[in-house]
């Protein structure tokens, strides 16, 4: 049984996690949900009991045995280091993710780098978890050279806020107004009846941190640097659920029968055949990857294009972190 901290509590992937906890029956002996001043007073809810939110970390640091990050990347840094040495962390932010004394964990795809933790494990980004995921089993069959990917992702991956956000566009903004200037909108632009293919900020090469970390992230849980990888990323009008639209070349052919035939068996993937195809309102509260459209590449002499699909909030956060967990 462990005594488990939940920095970012009230959050929506820290809520998640708490569920998730609770539905894979986690030893859990204490919980100390944890999240800002803004959330005093409030509770948590775990096995039917209530648990008061604390927004003094100095009442748990030195009584949990593991603690689930859900932070922004800057409080996250400021928080997490003063766990070292009295508890393993499971960090689901970008902080950490490109230390190389850190492991970047998908359990189904590079389970052995949890190994090397010295106390910290990170969850890759959401949308990188669903890629490798599909890929990571293809990747072992025939080595990857390249991967073109276009991302469709949820509200929900920004935060709560996004979330109103996009519940007070469809509810009282019509169609055709010009809501281009939203005051208070995490957004650039109004998301309602819109795409915004703009996630974290840019660099001076065009490419924003969001589709970046598709690049890094995925050479790293792959182990092989010489893979290029190219991707744009879109934010779209949906709650829950990123899709992936991916293109990849491999060095030796993959048929499709036999990209097929390793999927159906690969772990945490479940794959649509026959030109049938998932979409996000078919995948929330579900934490496979699906996998469909699955077709050879016109552009690839040695190349698939597939369509991927998967609940941002579980596996691309909060299921990961577990069965991170799990394993351990």
């Amino acid at each position: 049984m462990k005594k488990i901290a939940v920095l970012g509590a009230t959050g929506l992937v820290g809520e998640t996690l708490i569920k998730v906890l609770e539905q894979r029956n986690f030893p859990v002996k204490q919980l100390y949900p944890f999240a800002s001043e803004r959330s005093e007073g409030r509770t948590v809810v775990f096995k039917d009991e209530e648990f008061d939110v604390i927004s003094d970390i100095d009442e748990f640091i030195d009584d949990v045995d593991l603690v689930f990050g859900c932070l922004d990347a800057e409080l996250s840094r400021e928080i997490i280091p003063k766990f070292n040495g009295k508890a393993v962390v499971i960090d689901n932010s970008n902080a950490f993710r490109m230390n190389p004394e850190v492991p970047l964990v998908v359990p189904e795809v590079n389970p052995d780098a949890i190994n090397d933790h010295k106390g910290l494990i990170v969850n890759p980004n959401c949308s990188t978890i669903q890629m490798v995921v599909a890929l990571g089993p293809l990747h072992r069959a025939s080595k990857i050279k390249r991967i073109f990917a276009a991302t469709y992702q949820s509200v929900s991956g920004y935060g709560r806020d996004a979330v109103e956000e996009l519940e007070y566009e469809n509810e009282f903004l019509g169609l055709h107004e010009d809501i281009n200037d939203i005051d208070d909108s995490p957004f650039p632009f109004a998301i309602g009846n819109n795409l915004i293919p703009h996630i974290g900020e840019f660099f001076e090469n065009g490419y924003t941190r969001e589709e970046l970390k598709m690049v890094d992230e995925t050479r790293k849980i792959l182990q092989d640097d010489s893979i290029l990888v190219s991707a744009t990323c879109v934010r779209v009008p949906v709650y829950i659920g990123h899709s992936e639209a991916i293109s990849v070349e491999f060095e030796k052919p993959l048929s499709v029968a036999e990209a097929e035939e390793i999927l159906s068996s690969a772990a945490g993937v479940k794959l649509f055949k026959d030109n049938k195809y998932p979409m996000p309102r078919d995948v929330v509260g579900k934490g496979e990857v699906f996998v469909g459209r699955l077709r050879k590449d016109t552009a690839f002499e040695n190349g698939l294009a597939m369509w991927v699909v998967a609940d941002n909030l579980l596996k691309g956060a909060a299921l990961n972190a577990v069965q991170i967990a799990e394993m351990l």
